[in-house]
């Protein structure tokens, strides 16, 4: 008899939903593919629907696993308060919203959705990153760290995970000792959005030199040996008010919080560089730590903080007993979800002697829905578009990469989508590699967004180790890797510093190498991998471009423009492609060529808006 789980995340940042049968992983989603709200934190409805397809019409799911416990939350967030009253009393009104959604609204939603109350499952929030991190691995054991802002009240877990025995829990740390909050701190202080531009803060930071990060280490966090941590709480305020810093925070370093409208100077490149640099101080003694601790040569990560490639790549190359590395695509919370309904399943499993499937499950994280060749007809249909059908794949590859070799920039739509935060080819915007006027045409009118920020690469796996230093075992795009010196360009960032330049954008345009598009001022690139043999089409796609071009890699990028969520459905890719300057709709079994349209078609390009990211 199967056993179902349904996994959700909610009501914080990033909600979404997760089936996994027997161990299996049949579809997992976030809400925000299908609200089209960047970060949506609502119910997700529109994700349970998603996942529930995946079943026999009628039938429920045995358990709904809910990725925290919010009876725990809602005291750490009351005790908080208290012990600060009366500060933080701004932030009053706010946390009795939150504190009724998850009092009130969401015993009852989760209760409807499985049909009774017993059938609900509350999985702690840590628990459910780490179940997350090291189910879906192929690792029979492994050392487990969770690090992100804040579940219930840990912020940072360790865990030793055995695939006889589970996950048991080694050691964590607190609220309001955050990584996560210490790095979001520093990205709202540089002008980026929280909860969503700390990756650019990752992507400025090779533009600078860490010159504070000795002083963040003697005065903002006190970094030990071991990777334990505390934050010296006078310089923060994310435990009084809904702000990442104090007045303190800016005292220290003589400037005021950047608005986001204002230039980027080396001031802030040089914050950014010493922050990552400190983030990566700490994350590789937590990663040495933990494989001390459990005896684990294997480590699995999860939690927002996981997504930082440039501290992942710091694990691989400063920890010579770490055999292998395994990331949760999916590591922020809507990866929680997953994680949920995993531990569920797995203690079911172990319950009754079922041996869960061996191998990597996460299927290359195309775990979302996908759409018949009828259902995009139609929607190419509804919206005006003329367009070409090819069922042969070998010719449809071909086409698509004869379009790349010409300098053409493609929207790609194919099969299930992404889920997770990357877009890994099936719903990507990709182009040729090389030259910087692909970069910045990409930027600013495609994306719409800043022109210094990079872009990634998808290599053929077979040829990754030709172009780039390791580490180059990246499927899931989670690693930063290093251009080979033959490929460099002859100036580097500190040549480009003594020319007088100082903007991103004048920094990056003087350092060039052999690919452009996506490599960084470093060169460095955050790489993703991909064997054709798995049979996706956008391997097909590198494969045919590199038999045109001799190049083995492709400019990928998500299929979205800035501070909107990656396409979903056949008609958010069409808005995307009519709202962008691409020049080809690849899309199911159906090409639409920009060249083939009317001239309606320009007149839509740059009209819709979106929040910034």
């Amino acid at each position: 008899m199967s056993f179902r789980v349904l996994g959700i995340s909610a009501h914080f940042h990033d909600s979404a939903a997760a089936l996994v049968r027997d161990g299996q992983i049949l579809a997992a989603a976030q809400e925000e593919r299908f609200s089209r709200r960047k970060g949506d934190a609502r119910w997700p409805a529109a994700a349970i629907a998603s996942c529930l397809a995946h079943l026999p019409a009628g039938e429920r799911p045995d358990r709904v696993a809910y990725y925290e416990d919010p009876g725990h939350k809602i005291r750490r967030i009351l005790d908080t308060a208290r012990g600060l009253a009366p500060s933080g009393a701004l932030q009053w009104p706010r946390m009795m919203h939150s504190l009724h959604t998850l009092a009130a609204d969401l015993p009852g939603q989760l209760a409807a959705l499985a049909g009774a109350a017993e059938r609900v499952v509350l999985v702690p929030h840590h628990r459910s990153h780490a179940a997350s991190a090291f189910y879906p691995s192929p690792c029979e054991t492994a050392a487990v760290l969770v690090l992100d802002g804040v579940g219930e009240t840990a912020s940072t877990t360790l865990w030793h995970g055995s695939r006889g025995t589970g996950l048991t829990a080694l050691a964590e740390t607190r609220f309001p000792h955050s990584l996560g909050l210490f790095y979001s701190a520093f990205t709202q202080y540089c002008g980026f959005k929280v909860n969503s531009g700390e990756y650019k803060l990752m992507g400025l930071a090779p533009f600078g030199t860490p010159s504070w990060a000795g002083r963040i280490l003697d005065q903002l966090i006190d970094l030990r040996e071991d990777g334990s941590f505390a934050l010296d709480m006078r310089y923060f305020d994310f435990d009084r008010r809904q702000s990442g810093t104090s007045p303190l925070f800016e005292a220290f370093f003589g400037q005021p919080q950047r608005h986001p409208d204002e230039p980027i100077t080396p001031f802030h490149m040089n914050v950014a560089a010493s922050v990552q640099a400190v983030l990566e101080a700490a994350v590789v003694r937590l990663g040495r730590t933990a494989l001390a601790r459990t005896g684990a040569r294997a480590l699995c990560l999860a939690g927002g903080v996981a997504l930082n490639c440039l501290a992942n790549r710091r694990l691989r190359l400063d920890l010579p007993e770490l055999e292998t590395l395994w990331i949760q695509p999916a590591a922020g919370d809507a990866g929680g979800a997953l994680g949920a309904a995993l531990e569920v399943a797995e203690a079911e499993a172990r319950a009754v002697g079922r041996v869960a499937p061996a191998g990597d499950r996460m299927q290359h994280a195309l775990l979302g829905p996908g759409f018949s060749a009828g259902a995009i007809r139609a929607a190419l249909q509804a919206a005006g578009l003329v367009f070409v059908e090819q069922t042969d794949p070998a010719a449809y590859a071909d086409q698509v990469a004869a379009a790349l070799a010409e300098g053409q920039v493609i929207g790609h739509f194919d099969g299930r989508m992404e889920f997770g935060p990357r877009a890994l080819g099936n719903r990507s915007i990709l182009a040729d590699p090389r030259g910087q006027e692909t970069l910045q045409r990409v930027n600013r009118s495609i994306k719409f967004r800043e022109d210094w920020r990079p872009f990634a690469p998808i290599v053929l796996a077979a040829r990754a180790a030709e172009i780039f230093e390791a580490p180059v075992d990246s499927p899931y795009m989670l690693l930063v890797a290093d251009l080979r010196p033959e490929f460099c360009g002859a100036t580097d960032l500190g040549a480009a510093r003594a020319q007088g330049l100082s903007t991103p954008m004048e920094l990056q345009g003087a350092i060039g190498s052999a690919f452009d598009a996506v490599t960084h001022v470093d060169f460095s690139a955050r790489l993703q991998t991909i064997d054709p043999g798995d049979g996706r089409r956008a391997g097909a796609i590198l494969r045919a471009f590199e038999a045109r071009t001799g190049c083995p890699m492709l400019l990928n990028t998500s299929f979205n423009v800035r501070g909107e969520p990656i396409v979903c459905r056949p008609k958010d890719a069409i808005d995307c492609f009519l709202n962008t300057g691409l020049d080809l709709l690849a899309i199911g079994p159906f090409l639409v060529h920009r060249a083939a349209q009317g001239e309606w078609v320009e007149g839509r390009v740059g009209r819709a808006r979106f929040a910034a990211d």
